[in-house]
């Protein structure tokens, strides 16, 4: 069973897209997830919002790279 280019960039990108999810912090900051901090932020600010940016954009690249390795015929 040979694997096309798009699930090898479907399994890439869910493996970065868990990692990125597991770092995140629900409600607090980045620090809060390490034991500093009891601050509440309303906003993403830093390297959270780099990090949920970066979520967001591997998330698309999942969905496109599973629906194009459905649409587009293999050989």
């Amino acid at each position: 069973m040979s694997l096309s280019i798009y699930n090898y960039v479907s399994i890439a990108s869910m493996l970065i897209m868990s990692l990125l999810i597991l770092v995140q912090t629900r409600g607090a900051s980045l620090g809060a997830g390490i034991g500093s901090g009891g601050e509440v932020n309303t906003e993403r600010r830093g390297t959270d919002k780099t990090i949920y940016q970066l979520t967001i954009f591997f998330a698309l690249v999942f969905s496109l790279s599973l629906i194009l390795g459905i649409v587009l015929p293999t050989k």
